[in-house]
């Protein structure tokens, strides 16, 4: 099972706990540390889409209008924490954020 994130993102850091101690092997990925490739953030895309961008972070406030403007692969490439974490990987489904209903998924035996 794999992470993207941020290392400093206490709700992410929240998810790997939980998740390790029911058992599960965890990758975790720092966003701002390596950021994703263009396959991988396309991979994301084609999962997630528009929902992968946080529109209401200060981070995404201080883009300039052009990126603003672009496509949200673009603004997450300039700014990886402008990308909503965590998003979490179990095989071939994602799953966007710790709500109820991902917790129901991946936590539910």
């Amino acid at each position: 099972m794999s992470i993207y994130g941020l290392s400093t993102c206490s709700d992410c850091q929240k998810v790997q706990k939980v998740l390790e101690v029911v058992g599960n092997k965890i990758t975790f990925r720092d966003l701002c540390a390596k950021p994703l490739a263009e396959a991988g953030l396309e991979e994301l895309l084609v999962e997630l889409g528009d929902r992968l961008e946080n529109r209401t972070t200060n981070d995404y406030r201080t883009l300039n209008t052009w990126l603003k403007n672009s496509e949200v692969g673009a603004q997450i490439s300039s700014k990886p924490t402008v990308m909503v974490h965590p998003v979490i990987q179990d095989e071939d489904r994602f799953y966007l954020g710790w709500t109820d209903e991902v917790q129901q998924a991946l936590l539910a035996d």
